[in-house]
């Protein structure tokens, strides 16, 4: 019974991520109606981008096949996605495709760096992270960063010493 109450949970969840939409019956028309962020062609489908930042900590990919049915709905903001992203191999397309739009991108001229940050959470610990990502002019990336949301114990999260 635990069981099924967890997998339940999980599955609504899931769902919730972008109401409404419905892997295998939803259309392309759909889920732009939800009106995403973000829209872009990787590996033969069409990824629109449902950013839930700063403070959803998500941000989820819906992923449309070339039929224009709706293969499913995914948070990209996950340990796993982070460890794809590698320093001196991975492209800003890539982070792009993988990840979605940043909430902050920001470019800093005398570094030669563009860096963007995605507010996040992650299972192992409950302190809201960011991960901020540096590309070189190259459009490498160069560095990656992940820790603790500053703002998280100042407006009233968890407030344990460190």
């Amino acid at each position: 019974m635990k069981n099924i109450l967890l997998l339940l949970v999980v599955v609504l969840s899931a769902c919730a991520s972008v109401p409404g939409l419905v892997p295998g019956q939803s259309t392309v028309a759909d889920v732009e109606a939800k009106h995403p962020a973000e829209k872009r062609v990787v590996g033969g489908e069409t990824v629109y981008y449902f950013p839930q930042l700063p403070w959803g900590y998500r941000s989820y990919a819906a992923r449309v096949d070339a039929d224009g049915k709706l293969i499913a709905v995914e948070q990209r903001l996950t340990e796993e996605n982070l460890a794809k992203v590698v320093r001196g191999k991975t492209t800003a397309t890539e982070v792009r495709d993988l990840l979605g739009p940043p909430w902050e991108p920001i470019h800093y001229a005398r570094m030669e760096r563009d860096v963007w940050t995605y507010p996040m959470r992650i299972a192992s610990d409950p302190t809201p992270k960011w991960f901020v990502v540096h590309i070189s002019s190259d459009g490498l990336v160069r560095e990656t960063y992940l820790f603790d949301d500053m703002n998280y114990n100042r407006w009233g999260g968890n407030s344990r010493a460190r």
